[in-house]
This record gives structure tokens, C-alpha cells and sequence, in this order.
């Protein structure tokens, strides 16, 4: 892969910097720029759906109806089960 003297020169500053090599520094940039366009990608996608009224009115309801489930039966002061973040099952026994 070719790139201008003047990229290389930044990018070696910019390791040189953050006491990490080019390789991986690059690695991140090219994360950051595809994280970056994936979330473009889906806020054009937004913004077209929002300009159709029919559309929108269906993702509308649909939100409403998934409304009703968010506490899952269970009342507003009523805890759910704790997690164990390693396990992801709910623990058993006295809260």
C-alpha cells in the first residue's frame, strides 16, 4: 500500500506520540472511519423513512405496541432479576 510522504510523515508522528506502532495506529483509524459511515449509512436511512409518512406511521406503531413490554408485566417499583455480567443468566436466591 502507497502513501504520500506527507500521510507517512503524520502518521509516524502520530505513533511516535501515542507510543503505539504505525500498524496500529492505522488499524483505529480505519475503525473509527468505518464506525463512522456505518452510522451515516443508518441516519440517511432514518432521515429517508422519516420522509415517508406511511412508512413512519408503521414504525410508529410498531414502537407503541414494543412500548407495552418494557417492564415485562411488572410494575414500576418492582426490581428485575440482577445478572451476573459473567454469566448472563439471573442469579438465584435473596436480592
Amino acid at each position: 500500500m502507497r502513501i504520500t510522504d506527507a500521510a507517512h510523515r503524520t502518521l509516524k508522528d502520530l505513533a511516535r506520540n501515542d507510543g503505539r506502532s504505525m500498524q496500529a495506529l492505522l488499524d483505529e483509524a480505519i475503525e473509527a472511519l468505518r464506525r463512522k459511515r456505518f452510522l451515516e449509512a443508518t441516519n440517511d436511512a432514518f432521515a429517508r423513512l422519516r420522509m415517508d409518512g406511511a412508512a413512519w406511521a408503521v414504525l410508529e406503531a410498531e414502537r407503541k405496541e414494543w412500548d407495552g413490554t418494557l417492564l415485562d408485566g411488572m410494575t414500576v417499583h418492582e426490581r428485575g432479576p440482577e445478572y451476573d455480567s459473567r454469566r448472563r443468566k439471573p442469579r438465584r436466591g435473596k436480592r
